[in-house]
């Protein structure tokens, strides 16, 4: 019931090289559960904003009415990676022997923020759901933690991928719940979704 919404949420997106640069950004109206209507779209050039500074943009709406003001900005990943398995970032003992101390009861109020992190190694599915006409999917996984969210890439025409990638990521709040997901790729229309679960990590 406001034409004037204010959010303050903040969303941390991993921006690698190999992406396209620009953000895109739709803004919806809910009337009930089933009906939305979109109000409208904009778009940023990530390429174009100097980096590790914020940037106050007001972006007006594409074909309608309003627009949205949004602090941006760009600087480099730390904490976050995504690597083959047979590089994964624990394997060398000395590096595990640096995060040990790192986080051991001594130095736990070094860096209070610093919680420690997750790593993630996602091997692969098994017996999946078919989304295609031809008896298969075309599979790939999400894992969202917090505000952060990596993926792995897509396995064509597969019910048995093999991904043998490894995540990491920086824990904001121990609270916080891993959420893996696996998807069926479709050309441009949206995904299909083929499976959840969901792990926190008090449990881990």
């Amino acid at each position: 019931k406001s034409a004037n919404p204010q959010w303050r949420e903040q969303f941390d997106f991993h921006y690698f090289s190999d992406r396209k640069d620009m953000l895109d950004i739709e803004v919806w109206r809910k009337d009930n559960k089933k009906h939305e209507e979109l109000l409208g779209t904009c778009h940023v050039d990530i390429t174009a904003l100097p980096a590790k500074q914020t940037n106050c943009l007001e972006l007006p709406l594409e074909k309608h009415p309003g627009s949205l003001l949004m602090l941006i900005a760009v600087a480099p990943c730390t904490g976050v990676s995504i690597s083959d398995l047979c590089v994964c970032p624990l394997g060398d003992p000395n590096e595990r022997q640096q995060i040990s101390q790192r986080y051991c009861i001594k130095n736990s109020f070094w860096d209070i923020k610093d919680i420690g992190f997750l790593q993630v190694k996602v091997l692969k599915a098994v017996d999946l759901m078919a989304a295609d006409f031809s008896g298969k999917s075309d599979p790939f996984c999400v894992l969202e933690l917090g505000n952060d969210m990596l993926q792995t890439h897509t396995v064509y025409k597969n019910l048995n991928p093999e991904w043998n990638k490894v995540f990491t990521f920086p824990i904001k709040d121990i609270h916080d719940v891993l959420e893996v997901t696996v998807f069926d790729e479709d050309g441009d229309k949206p995904p299909d979704f083929l499976g959840k679960v969901a792990i926190p990590l008090l449990s881990v």
